[in-house]
């Protein structure tokens, strides 16, 4: 069995989607199954690579525009190479891939479709893109959501919902190492406090204005650690100044892969305070759940947030917007800390990377009849 995975960009550029990708390729190499990445890169021509054994055709970007490439290697590059395999899982919003599909002789394919989030944000782009959107929709053999809820919220996948199949976002421990000696670190600088950790780009939807109000009903020996960048940093910055909230919320501004999960490690709570459906699944409260640490998230209407975060068994969930309710319950976990104790059985169970590749791999064999 040959795949091909049709993405927007692939490592050594770093996402999200990015990482799935990698994740579900490596994994099923690993099982036997050939697994290739059709990917822009962001070098000035087109080449083929090989990293820890997948095989990339890397092609080079014409244009961008509203958070989208354009290019006409990608779609030749396709048309090329199609015939070679037997399943092609495409990784959507991806408005290229779906077209260089399209303009492919993809009729005797096995189509996966992995719907990782809706398009939210560009709507002009996206009226362009519905007819497209809509064909692929029609033609695919399966559909993967990331949530039961997305597969249900989303207006895009009403009418598909018998081709859904979830299959959890699940991530590699191995990617997630702890230095001691930074944990050891993190406590003597904030020495005697109780730690909130929270991470992602500063940006509207994260909803990190409403962390940092929280930080008005939490006691004097609390503290909240925000690690990020964004456009929303100044602001920020203007409400924790206003609220006097200097003592008790630092911007700690990019932290570096290799120690992002000592962070992690050495918080009491983590808080995914996000407010829109942007976040589609918040990958951050598993690194949270891999080193046994509780969840405080909000439970987003079409998200898949709240159902990722089961209340009273890996974490809290509240309604979004509600800075007293986010308070509220990290002090509820930070009391109640013991009856929290099985969050990282929670993850090896729901979100270990084995138990992701497992399930595409059963859904491949589904949609070519093995």
């Amino acid at each position: 069995m040959k795949v091909l995975h049709l993405s927007k960009y692939y490592k050594p550029y770093s996402g999200g989607i990015e990482q799935v990708v990698a994740d579900i390729s490596e994994g099923c190499l690993s099982k036997g199954i050939d697994s290739s990445v059709l990917a822009v890169n962001h070098k000035t021509n087109s080449y083929e690579y090989d990293i820890n054994d997948v095989h990339v055709y890397g092609c080079k970007s014409n244009y961008h525009y509203a958070s989208a490439d354009i290019s006409i290697s990608y779609i030749l590059k396709l048309r090329q190479i199609i015939e070679s395999f037997d399943i092609i899982h495409i990784h959507l919003p991806n408005p290229l891939a779906n077209l260089a599909l399209f303009l492919s002789n993809y009729k005797n394919k096995k189509i996966v479709i992995h719907w990782h989030s809706d398009i939210v944000k560009q709507k002009k782009l996206k009226m362009l893109y519905m007819p497209l959107q809509q064909w692929l929709l029609k033609r695919a053999d399966a559909i993967i959501t990331t949530s039961p809820v997305y597969g249900e919220c989303s207006e895009d996948l009403r009418k598909y919902k018998n081709k859904i199949k979830v299959i959890p976002i699940g991530i590699n421990p191995e990617n997630y190492k702890v230095d001691t000696d930074i944990v050891k670190k993190i406590h003597e600088q904030y020495k005697g406090k109780k730690i909130i950790f929270s991470l992602g780009r500063l940006v509207y939807y994260k909803g990190f204005e409403y962390l940092v109000e929280s930080a008005k009903f939490l006691p004097d020996d609390y503290i909240i650690l925000i690690g990020g960048n964004g456009e929303e940093k100044q602001k920020l910055l203007e409400l924790i100044q206003r609220y006097k909230l200097e003592d008790k919320v630092k911007l700690l501004g990019f932290i570096r892969h290799e120690e992002l999960s000592s962070y992690f490690a050495s918080s009491n709570v983590f808080c995914l305070p996000s407010i829109e459906k942007s976040e589609a699944f918040g990958v951050v409260q598993l690194e949270a759940f891999l080193l046994n640490i509780p969840v405080v998230s909000c439970d987003i209407k079409g998200s898949g947030v709240g159902w990722v975060n089961k209340n009273n068994v890996s974490g809290i969930v509240v309604q979004p917007r509600f800075p007293y309710e986010l308070a509220e319950a990290l002090k509820k976990i930070i009391s109640d800390r013991d009856k929290y104790a099985d969050v990282k059985k929670y993850f090896t169970e729901n979100f270990h990377v084995n138990v992701m590749v497992e399930r595409t791999i059963k859904l491949y064999k589904e949609i070519v009849n093995i």
